[in-house]
C-alpha cells in the first residue's frame, strides 16, 4: 500500500471536492509555459544521452520536481512584486509533468539516435557501401522529420483511449513509474514546505554545480581527444581501451536514478568486452579479417561490435518479449476469471474508499469514444497518404497493416508496462523492421523497414506513456480530459523541439563518429538489424556468427535463471540489454554511471532517509546542470569558437 500514502490527507468526499478544480482550470498558461521549457530543457538533455550512449533514464519523477521548484519559485517571485497569483495544485503540477515528458520522449523514443539517423548517408557510408542489401539513404531533415514525427505519434495518442478505464480502475495495473511520480507530486503537496524546501536546495547547488563545471571543463577541450574527459583515470594503457572516468555529471546523475543493478550490467559489458574480447579480437587482424581493412569497417572488427551487440539485444528483447506477452495472456484471462471474486470484501477498509472517490474523478470527466475512433482515423488516412511521398519505399498498403494491428500492439505493451514498467515499444519496433526488411526486398527492404519500424514504435510508445500518465493523474484527482490534452500538446511541442534539438547537435558536433564523443551507437545497430532482415546471415564477418549464437544463448540464459532462482540471487543478475551498450560506446560512461550508483549506496548506508528525500533532487540538479550547460556550448560550436587551452596526456 506504499503507493497510498501521499494520498492519505484527502480522505473525505467533501476535502476532495473542494480542493479539485474544473478540468478547464486544471491548464493553466504558465503550466503550459513551464512545459515548453521543462521539456525543452530534457529535449537536448535526453537527445545528448541518445547520441552518445544510446540510454536514457526514466525522468519523470525529476520532471515532477522541477515543475514544483519552476512553479514555486515563480509564485514566490510574484509575491515580492506584490502580485498575487492563482494558488498551485496537486493537478497543475501533474499537468505540467505530463506535458514536459510527452515533450522530452520524443528526443527518447523518435529514433533520432537510431531508426532515423540509421537512414543518413553517413550511417549508409560507415555501414560499407559495398555490402549487399545495404541500399538506399534519406539525410536528416527538420521538415520530414518533423512531419513524419507528427504522423506517427498523434495516431498513438487515440489508440488506447477507450480502454483507459479497463486498464487503470477495472484491472489496477500499477504502472510503477507513474505510481512514484504520484506519490512524489501528493508528498509535495501534503507534507508541507518543509521537505520540499529541502529538495529544493539541494537541486539548486548540484545544478549550479554542474553547470559552472561544465562551463570550466569547456576551457581544456581545443581539440579533439583534449580535456578533462579524456583524463587517463587508470593510466595510459586502460585509457586506449576507453577504461577512463570523464568527469560527466549527466552521466553520473544518471547512474544515480538507474537502478544499481543496470549499471552493475554496463561495467560487467564494458569489461567484457573492451577489457577482453576487443583486444583479443584486435591481434587475429590478418587471420579472421583482412589487414588492410579500417577497424572501423563492418567486415572488420567494428563488424563483430556491432553483431555481438545485436545478438545479446536481440536474445533478452525476444526473451522479454515472449515472457511478458505470455504473463500478459495469462494475467488478462485470470482476471477474466475471476473479476467477480471480492467484490464484496473490504468496502469498509479506508484504502478501497479512496480508490473509490479516485475512481469517481477520473470517470467524471469523460472521453467519449468517437472521439478517440474518428482521431485515429483520421490520423491513419492522413498517415497513410502522406508517408508513401516521405518514404516511396514503405508503400501505403503497408502503412494500412501497420495501423490496422497497432491498436492491439498498444495494448499489450501498456497491459506489459502496467504490471512490470518496461515499455516495450522498441521490441515492437524490431519486429515490424525484419518483417518489412523481409517483404520489401533487397532493393527497397531497409529504407522501408526503418521506416515501418518508427511508425509501429511512435504508436505503441506514445499510447503507453499516455496510459501511465493517466495512472499518475488518477492518483492525484486529476481530470483524464487534462491529462489527454496535456499529452497532445506536450507531443506537439516535442516533433517541433525533437528535431531542433537533433539538428542543435547534428550542426554543432561531429555526431556518428565511432571514433568522436557522438558515436550514435543505435544508428548502426539499426541499419545492421535492416541488413540482417534483407540479406540474412551473409552479412556477417567471419566467425562472428558463431560469437552472436554464443551471446544470443548467454542473453536467453541469464533471464532464465534470473526468473527461476530465488529472488536474493535473481536481482543481482546482470541485464544484456545494457551489457550490449560499452560493446560499441565504451567504457568510460559505465564508469561514470557506476560512480552515480556508489554514492548512491554509500548515501544509504549513511541514512536512508535522507537519500530516499534527496537522490532524486541531487541527480536531477546534476543532469540538469551540464544538459543546460549544452545549449551555450552549442552556439559556441556553431559560430566556430574554439576552447583556447588543449589538455592532453602523453606517455612519458
Amino acid at each position: 500500500m506504499e503507493g497510498r500514502e501521499g494520498l492519505e490527507e484527502v480522505t473525505d468526499e467533501s476535502e476532495v471536492s473542494k480542493r479539485i478544480q474544473p478540468w478547464t482550470k486544471q491548464i493553466t498558461a504558465r503550466g503550459i509555459f513551464a512545459s515548453i521549457v521543462i521539456g525543452s530543457i530534457y529535449s537536448v538533455i535526453s537527445m545528448k544521452l541518445q547520441l552518445t550512449t544510446g540510454l536514457a533514464p526514466h525522468l519523470n519523477v525529476s520532471a515532477a520536481l522541477l515543475a514544483f521548484v519552476f512553479i514555486r519559485t515563480w509564485t514566490k517571485f510574484l509575491q515580492k512584486l506584490g502580485i498575487v497569483s492563482i494558488p498551485f495544485t496537486r493537478q497543475e503540477n501533474t499537468m505540467i509533468q505530463t506535458c514536459s515528458v510527452a515533450c522530452y520522449s520524443i528526443a527518447v523514443g523518435g529514433g533520432f539516435g537510431s531508426y532515423l539517423l540509421a537512414l543518413s548517408k553517413k550511417t549508409y557510408e560507415q555501414t560499407g557501401v559495398d555490402i549487399e542489401g545495404n541500399r538506399g539513404y534519406k539525410e536528416p531533415g527538420v521538415g520530414w522529420m518533423t512531419g513524419f514525427l507528427f504522423l506517427g505519434c498523434f495516431v498513438g495518442l487515440f489508440a488506447l483511449i477507450p480502454l483507459r478505464k479497463i486498464l487503470i480502475v477495472d484491472y489496477k495495473l500499477t504502472f510503477p513509474s507513474g505510481m512514484a511520480t504520484a506519490v512524489l507530486i501528493n508528498g509535495f503537496h501534503t507534507q508541507g514546505d518543509k521537505m520540499a524546501k529541502k529538495q529544493v536546495q539541494g537541486f539548486t547547488k548540484l545544478f549550479s554545480f554542474s553547470f559552472l563545471w561544465g562551463f570550466f571543463q569547456w576551457f581544456y577541450t581545443g581539440k579533439d581527444g583534449c580535456g578533462f574527459s579524456q583524463f587517463p583515470t587508470f593510466g595510459l594503457q586502460a585509457w586506449k581501451q576507453t577504461f577512463y572516468f570523464d568527469f560527466s555529471m549527466t552521466y553520473v546523475g544518471t547512474g544515480m536514478i538507474c537502478p544499481h543493478v543496470v549499471n552493475l550490467s554496463l561495467l560487467l559489458g564494458a569489461v567484457l568486452s573492451w577489457g577482453m574480447m576487443w583486444p583479443l579480437i584486435s591481434n587475429l587482424k590478418g587471420d579472421w579479417f583482412p589487414a588492410n581493412i579500417p577497424e572501423s569497417s563492418m567486415k572488420s572488427l567494428n563488424g563483430y561490435k556491432v553483431f555481438v551487440s545485436i545478438a545479446l539485444i536481440l536474445g533478452d528483447g525476444l526473451y522479454t518479449f515472449i515472457k511478458i506477452m505470455g504473463f500478459t495472456i495469462i494475467n488478462i484471462f485470470g482476471r477474466l476469471k475471476h473479476k467477480n471474486l471480492n467484490s464484496a470484501e473490504g468496502s469498509q477498509n479506508k484504502a478501497v474508499d479512496d480508490e473509490l472517490k479516485q475512481n469517481e474523478v477520473f470517470m467524471r470527466d469523460n472521453i467519449p469514444i468517437w472521439v478517440a475512433a474518428i482521431g485515429y482515423i483520421i490520423f491513419s488516412v492522413i498517415s497513410v497518404i502522406a508517408i508513401p511521398f516521405l518514404f516511396p519505399e514503405l508503400k501505403w498498403y503497408y502503412v494500412i497493416v501497420a495501423y490496422f494491428f497497432a491498436p492491439s500492439l498498444a495494448f499489450c505493451n501498456a497491459y506489459g508496462a502496467g504490471l512490470t514498467d518496461m515499455n516495450m515499444a522498441y521490441n515492437y519496433g524490431k519486429v515490424a523492421l525484419f518483417v518489412l526488411a523481409a517483404l520489401a526486398g533487397k532493393e527497397h527492404g531497409l529504407v522501408a523497414g526503418l521506416a515501418g519500424c518508427g511508425l509501429i514504435k511512435s504508436v505503441v510508445s506514445v499510447s503507453c506513456i499516455l496510459m501511465q500518465d493517466l495512472k499518475t493523474g488518477h492518483l492525484t484527482f486529476t481530470s483524464p480530459r487534462v491529462m489527454l490534452l496535456s499529452q497532445a500538446i506536450g507531443t506537439a511541442i516535442g516533433c517541433v523541439v525533437a528535431p531542433l534539438s537533433f539538428f542543435l547537435f547534428y550542426k554543432a558536433f561531429d555526431v556518428g563518429n565511432p571514433d568522436g564523443d557522438f558515436k550514435a551507437p543505435w544508428a548502426v545497430i539499426y541499419r545492421n538489424m535492416a541488413i540482417l532482415g534483407v540479406q540474412g546471415f551473409s552479412a556477417l564477418p567471419q566467425h562472428c556468427l558463431q560469437l552472436c549464437y554464443g551471446f544470443f544463448a548467454f542473453a536467453v540464459g541469464i533471464n532464465l535463471v534470473k526468473d527461476l532462482s530465488p529472488p536474493k540471487i535473481g536481482k543481482w543478475m546482470p541485464i544484456p540489454m545494457a551489457m550490449a551498450v560499452p560493446f560499441i560506446v565504451g567504457a568510460y560512461f559505465a564508469i561514470d554511471m557506476s560512480v552515480g550508483s556508489l554514492v548512491v549506496f554509500v548515501w544509504h548506508k549513511l541514512n536512508t532517509k535522507n537519500a530516499e528525500l534527496m537522490v532524486p533532487a541531487v541527480a536531477s540538479g546534476l543532469i540538469c546542470g551540464e544538459g543546460l550547460w549544452i545549449l551555450p556550448a552549442s552556439v559556441l560550436a556553431l559560430a566556430k569558437i574554439k576552447p583556447p587551452i588543449c589538455m592532453k596526456f602523453l606517455a612519458s
